[in-house]
């Protein structure tokens, strides 16, 4: 584990984590605490721009899909109060078309949960052209696509027939699968 001595942070060294997931929220804030961040923490949409608003931190890592919204509102917010923010966008649904929208609007990476409080501290810290090595256990293939299927099957409000004919997929094949566990 790096250490606040090892990690080049800055003067400012302020940090806001948003995500509606409470017990991820504590563990990663005492995890970045001990990396020498000043955190700061927010429940859903509405309080991670207020923080931003009220006090624009220097790092920020916000999560895509919360409870009350799109967590890309509190990039856009970061953006607008403190230019230089660098922001890491968490989401349990990796897909190619929100990670560029989250860059677009201008987070500094995103990463797909489970992300572990150094594969944060790479992606914020990456400077310029570096990028941050590969994480140490990456998801799977068969994980990949257990959480694509679980995307599109949320999104058709768990429709089975819905989710399977937007998937080019045969609908008794799509129960099978989710009657499975998912995989590690």
């Amino acid at each position: 584990m790096q250490d606040a001595a090892e990690l080049n942070l800055g003067e400012d060294a302020s940090l806001l984590l948003v995500d509606d997931d409470e017990p991820f929220l504590r563990r990663l804030a005492k995890a970045m605490e001990k990396r020498g961040f000043s955190v700061e923490t927010a429940g859903s949409v509405a309080a991670g721009k207020a923080i931003a608003t009220a006090r624009p931190p220097a790092f920020a890592v916000v999560d895509l899909r919360l409870e009350d919204g799109n967590g890309l509102d509190v990039v856009e917010v970061l953006r607008e109060k403190r230019p230089d923010v660098r922001v890491v966008v968490l989401t349990g649904y990796g897909a190619i078309a929100t990670a560029v929208a989250a860059v677009k609007i201008g987070a500094t990476d995103y990463l797909s949960k489970p992300a572990d409080a150094a594969d944060i501290v790479n992606a914020l810290l990456a400077r310029g052209d570096d990028l941050p090595p590969p994480p140490e256990n990456p998801m799977s293939a068969d994980r990949v696509r257990w959480e694509h299927i679980q995307r599109v099957f949320e999104l058709c409000d768990r429709n089975v027939s819905e989710t399977a004919r937007r998937l080019n997929m045969h609908r008794r094949t799509l129960q099978r699968i989710l009657a499975k566990r998912s995989p590690r």
